[in-house]
């Protein structure tokens, strides 16, 4: 399997309105409940009223579409990283997942992943 290493910074935040975002930009997940939005964007596209923002995140995407009856791929990956104490913050679209770490670990998560067998791009 292949994990693609995503080429920039992303902050993770809380927005008080999906009016202070700016949906034409490129990387945008947003999350919305009853209780809060949450975005996970470029750290140079992160809105300027946030409620809470966190910065420092990389990321890297599993290549391909994956069709839902796979199962355990992304649990796979945690636990390597877990074994590491390396902790993630992952998200899904409707084609692939992702999973951020923290930037001071990505280097680390890439090579424990490639030496249990994945291929980084």
């Amino acid at each position: 399997m292949t994990l693609h290493s995503i080429p920039f910074d992303l902050t993770v935040c809380k927005v008080a309105s999906v009016t202070d975002l700016d949906l034409t930009r490129d990387f945008y997940f947003i999350g919305k409940t009853d209780e809060e939005i949450s975005l996970v964007c470029r750290t140079e596209d992160t809105p300027s009223r946030t409620t809470e923002r966190d910065d420092g995140w990389r990321a890297f995407r599993i290549q391909g579409v994956l069709d839902f009856s796979l199962i355990g791929i992304l649990s796979r990956l945690s636990g390597i990283l877990a074994e590491h104490q390396i902790g993630i913050f992952a998200v899904s679209t409707f084609n692939t997942d992702y999973i951020l770490v923290k930037t001071e670990n990505f280097p680390r998560a890439l090579e424990v992943l490639a030496e249990a067998g994945y291929t980084i791009d």
